[in-house]
């Protein structure tokens, strides 16, 4: 009897990755040298903002996307901080607010201009202060808005509302050693944690609980070479997509994750001649749709910065639906109060089908008075993860043209129903776009015969 091998399907199998042309990387960068296991590159549909050498302090640049070939040594950074950079990451709900996180044991906000810096970024929006170490890790609720976590290297989680420059939580005590990475689950119910002690927990940061520890069994193990370095994992639920990037290492393995055994389904390795000293990772709403992109990587090595671009080989120009499902966009589905309070909302989805098209910002304020004991009660937090008193150290830092959110202006009420009923118009073209996909997609399917 002859047995032949059966080839699992899949639509990624032959998905290859590609470097741009020289002359699309972000030349004579002086990426930064601190001996930190975070990405040093954080990304968006309009910015790439790298860690850089500083003297005297920490800083990072940040550059419109197409402020590609060399960059000029004086171009200007965000150069607050009095210790190096350790994490940057951007603001999921505003493309021109980014946070940093430093040795100098401060969690900086940032609101970039809107065609990018031309002058040296010294005044943040916010400074939170709160760690007694050096601040390792930040990282954005994915779907209330101005919500932040940060951990240091004093192995303490806190969460801060950004707009009102409070501690929300302090989660202390619930890691014995460094923790390494944080990841929040999709809808910001939880977050995950891989700690020094070898251990990855699931934490619940509005009871200030492990939900799970230490998982007995993986559902899946592959042997991978992680000599050089961390290990930094990007994941994209709308495709089920993994991508491993071993920092000192030349290559991204990506892996395809399916709800049935074995689970995860190695794809292919795209490899290239240098190490990477960190990677960026571009959210589904900046890709090319037209080219069938489905990830870009930001690579660093030692003085550029090159895009990497992850394609599906398809000749077709009609837009692939299968590819880009409806995709978490920049729109909040909730405000940082009512997640306190204990609402859970995964993210306010768009389609990719006309391509995204970036919405006007606004700019983020930050008041100095305590929304969340204003006009509802707010949920009390238990002992594990108590608020800290009025008194907590917070510093609010905002310049003057940003300003400080008022209660009393008539200018500022007829400001907030502008905005309110631009939110609403935006909500109200979104639905209709997803209604004329579905009847596209209904159409074509007449046309080709299939009921």
């Amino acid at each position: 009897m002859s047995f032949r091998k059966v080839v699992r399907q899949s639509k990624f199998r032959h998905v290859f990755g590609q470097p741009v042309k020289t002359e699309q990387c972000y030349d004579d960068i002086r990426v930064s040298r601190v001996t930190w296991d975070s990405t040093f590159c954080a990304v968006n549909p309009a910015f790439v903002a790298i860690i850089v050498e500083a003297s005297g302090g920490g800083a990072f640049l940040v550059l419109p996307l197409h402020k590609t070939g060399r960059i000029d040594k004086s171009y200007p950074t965000v150069c607050g901080h009095t210790g190096p950079i350790l994490d940057i990451d951007w603001c999921p709900h505003n493309d021109h607010v980014i946070a940093s996180g430093s040795e100098d044991c401060t969690v900086m906000v940032w609101q970039i201009p809107e065609n990018g810096l031309t002058q040296p970024l010294t005044e943040p929006v916010v400074v939170l202060e709160g760690h007694s170490k050096r601040v390792g890790i930040i990282t954005w609720h994915p779907t209330a808005r101005n919500v932040l976590l940060s951990a240091g290297c004093d192995n303490v989680v806190l969460i801060w509302n950004v707009g009102t420059a409070e501690e929300l939580y302090r989660l202390d005590g619930l890691h014995p050693d460094l923790i390494y990475s944080v990841s929040w689950s999709r809808d910001g119910s939880r977050f995950c944690t891989a700690c020094k002690d070898k251990s990855v927990r699931v934490i619940d940061p509005r009871r200030g609980t492990i939900v799970a520890e230490n998982l007995e069994e993986p559902m899946g193990l592959q042997e991978l070479d992680s000599s050089n370095g961390a290990l930094l994992p990007f994941y994209d639920p709308d495709t089920n997509v993994v991508y491993v990037c071993g920092k000192g290492d030349s290559s991204i393995r990506y892996f395809e994750i399916t709800e049935e055994p074995p689970y995860i389904h190695f794809l292919n390795t795209f490899t290239s001649k240098e190490p990477q000293r960190g990677m960026g990772w571009m959210p589904k709403r900046g890709l090319d749709v037209s080219k069938c992109e489905i990830a870009r990587f930001y690579k660093l090595h030692e003085r550029k910065c090159e895009p990497i671009i992850m394609t599906v080989p398809r000749k077709s120009d009609l837009f692939q639906d299968d590819l880009y499902p409806d995709t978490a966009g920049p729109e909040a589905a909730m405000e940082a109060e009512e997640w306190v309070a204990g609402q859970t909302a995964g993210p306010v989805l768009v389609s990719l089908r006309q391509a995204y098209v970036p919405s006007k910002q606004r700019d983020l304020k930050v008041s100095r008075r305590n929304v969340l004991n204003e006009g509802r009660p707010a949920a009390t937090p238990p002992a594990a993860a108590t608020a800290p008193p009025a008194a907590a150290p917070a510093r609010l830092s905002a310049p003057p043209a940003l300003g400080t959110a008022t209660t009393g202006s008539t200018a500022g009420g007829r400001l907030e129903e502008v905005l309110q009923e631009v939110a609403a118009l935006r909500l109200l073209v979104t639905e209709q776009g997803q209604r004329i996909s579905r009847l596209e997609e209904q159409l074509s399917r007449l046309e080709n015969g299939h009921v």
